[in-house]
């Protein structure tokens, strides 16, 4: 087996597929490891790490896609879209292509990868099950982007996180408040902890308050109903306006005492939710700041303006795009944990890609095999029709 690792070409992205240390099991199980030049050098991995680790270096990325039989990417195609426009027509019939696809926003280019006869496995529909946790890139860089949103706003806030009591006298803790406890969330209220603020954790779903509070933060109790808001894997469910106007309503005070907000809600494939209001900001006080991960998908904020950051009724809004890519070298790491993972997981025994659709991990994850869209979902988007059950499709040969 031969994998690729080209450069990722969307503006901004430091972030690598496989680390050198991720490669050499891959190395050592008989696979040749081809790595563009400079495809980690952004990330803080040097072409010599790479090469001391067993991989061949390719000056073309045209090369790279020629002999791989496997493409590794943190961004496919489907997801760079225009940036990697070339890369399209360098894939072939029977390519793999692992990487980030957002496949429920743009499965009009997963369309395009099927037509070049590629199969193509999108890392985001990962199943939320314990045999894929150690494949989960969506936690892995969740837990990045939670990490440093804190920093983000410590770094604007014009005070300090911790109570100290000092010769100058006592300086009052800020008050951080995060605003949904996925992964992004629980690790930003455990990095806000830890640099000694107060913090409080709210999500739609009450069943995370033990969480919350293991943690060190308080929960938030608005007083509404919390059934049924969380999906079988375990992310929120999309929410009614009328639910979303009572949230917005009982948060308003909430949202007012606090120093600091982050917002993680991210709906895969639709627009983030509002959850902070622009009444809510100009009820802030004066040089508040508000860190809007849910900015990649329109913002959490009504005044987000993503990849900006503004300044409203003196409150500083950010709204961060590609946070992960800011801490590119351990980002890269767990980036590529969770994918050669994935790919040992495609592996038989003897080293050659085995794709059972039975399993599954692999079922979950493909998105289109031998000129089809074959994921469900994806079909559903593309207003494509159902395809038949493999037992039924037999039966009809």
């Amino acid at each position: 087996m031969i994998v690729g690792v080209p450069r990722e070409l969307v503006a901004g992205e430091r972030r690598v597929a496989l680390v050198p240390g991720a490669l050499q099991p891959l190395v050592k199980a008989g696979a040749t490891v081809l790595v563009e030049r400079g495809a980690g050098e952004a990330a803080g991995y040097p072409d010599a790490e790479y090469q001391a680790c067993g991989a061949e270096l390719v000056a073309e990325r045209a090369q790279v896609f020629a002999r791989a039989d496997v493409i590794a990417q943190v961004n496919t195609y489907a997801a760079a879209g225009e940036a990697a426009s070339g890369d399209l027509a360098r894939l072939r019939d029977g390519q793999v292509v692992i990487g980030l696809a957002d496949p429920l926003g743009q499965a009009a280019r997963v369309a395009e990868l099927a037509g070049r006869g590629v199969t193509a496995f999108g890392l985001e529909l990962i199943p939320r099950i314990t045999r894929a946790q150690s494949m989960d890139v969506l936690s892995s860089m969740a837990t990045v982007a939670g990490y440093k949103a804190v920093l983000m706003a410590a770094n604007r806030l014009p005070r300090m996180f911790p109570m100290l009591m000092t010769a100058a006298g006592t300086l009052k803790p800020a008050r951080v408040l995060i605003m949904g406890a996925g992964v992004a969330g629980l690790q930003a209220i455990a990095t806000a902890k830890r640099l000694g603020a107060v913090v409080s954790g709210y999500d739609v779903r009450s069943a995370v308050r033990e969480q919350i509070e293991s943690l060190g933060g308080r929960f938030v109790d608005l007083g509404l109903e919390t059934e049924n808001l969380e999906d079988k894997g375990g992310y929120a469910r999309e929410q009614s306006e009328e639910f979303l106007r009572r949230q917005r309503e009982a948060m308003t005070r909430v949202v007012a005492d606090s120093d600091v907000v982050i917002t993680t809600a991210a709906i895969p494939g639709k627009r983030s939710p509002i959850l902070v209001t622009a009444p809510m900001v100009e009820a802030m006080s004066p040089g508040s700041v508000i860190i809007d991960l849910g900015a990649e998908r329109g913002g959490n904020c009504e005044l987000t303006r993503p990849g900006e950051e503004i300044v409203e009724h003196g409150v500083t809004i950010v709204g961060p795009i590609n946070v992960p890519s800011t801490v590119p070298y351990h980002a890269s790491q767990m980036y590529a944990r969770n994918l050669a993972t994935f790919l040992k997981h495609l592996t038989s025994k003897e080293g050659a890609l085995q794709i059972d659709t039975g399993d599954e991990i692999t079922a979950g994850t493909l998105m289109c095999r031998a000129g089809e869209v074959v994921h469900p979902r994806l079909r559903d988007l593309l207003g494509l029709p159902a395809l038949p059950a493999p037992a039924a499709e037999a039966a009809a040969r």
